[in-house]
């Protein structure tokens, strides 16, 4: 019996098989899930293609979370499929160019609100949308973040958004605890996948938890953060909500 035999999941965010999402969808089918994924505007044909390499091939459906009416065909394509949803995985992300970079005070609020809109309101206008699927199975909406109780060198704004991210998350605990709807985030170690390297500086990133982390790191090791993420998706957590797990090989908890 798997993990998650018999569940019905959405996974946001997969683009390449390198993907963190993409692990998560693929132990989410071999313990047992019905997966659906989601792509968007000019990625939604790299998703397609990345979708026939899971154990299962399965269907993509269009998602541009800053158009309140996909969201809404997702809903209704759902609801027509399963009826209910089990658990979504929140794995979107991007800041323009101008947002990272050791650019933070020239960034103009343009480029910052399309940071903001897509990494952080996206969670809550994801999770409302598909909030009566959810609330039939007491579901979950599970996210991926990135430490945002500091600040790191070139990620910037992206760091704001991560900041807005996680505070959305708790609001989200909040509002849907009531029917009996998790909503918790994996804050995981720097993985080199493509949105990571869109990043300028992003080996920084590495080298630092080379050093510090107590149990070392690896950039390519999707598997220990998406079998984490499973987890938090499964039920095996029914009454953990608001939370922020970290998957990062002890980084955060080191002073120096």
């Amino acid at each position: 019996m798997g993990l998650m035999d018999g569940k019905k999941v959405l996974i946001t965010g997969v683009l390449t098989d390198a993907s963190l999402a993409f692990e998560v969808a693929k132990l989410a089918q071999l313990e047992g899930a019905e997966v659906v994924l989601t792509g968007a505007g000019r990625a939604m044909r790299l998703t397609e293609r990345t979708a026939r390499k899971l154990p299962q091939p399965c269907d993509v459906l269009p998602l541009d979370v800053t158009e309140p009416e996909e969201i809404e065909a997702v809903a209704q394509e759902l609801t027509a499929r399963w009826g209910y949803l089990d658990s979504v995985l929140h794995a979107i992300g991007y800041a323009p160019e101008a947002c990272l970079g050791g650019n933070f005070l020239n960034a103009e609020w343009e480029d910052v609100s399309v940071a903001l809109h897509i990494s952080a309101y996206s969670l809550k206008a994801l999770a409302g949308g598909l909030q009566p699927l959810l609330a039939k199975a007491e579901g979950n909406v599970v996210g991926l973040t990135f430490d945002a109780s500091v600040a790191w060198p070139v990620y910037d704004w992206m760091g704001v958004a991560k900041a807005a991210f996680e505070s959305t998350a708790r609001y989200l605990a909040k509002s849907m605890g009531h029917d009996g709807i998790r909503v918790n985030l994996v804050s995981a170690g720097p993985i080199r996948t493509m949105a990571a390297k869109s990043i300028p500086g992003f080996s920084d990133f590495e080298e630092a938890w080379e050093a510090r982390a107590p149990m070392g790191w690896d950039v390519n090791d999707q598997v220990s953060v998406a079998r984490t993420t499973l987890a938090m998706m499964s039920d095996w957590f029914p009454k953990t909500t608001g939370e922020i797990v970290h998957v990062d090989g002890g980084y955060h908890a080191m002073g120096a």
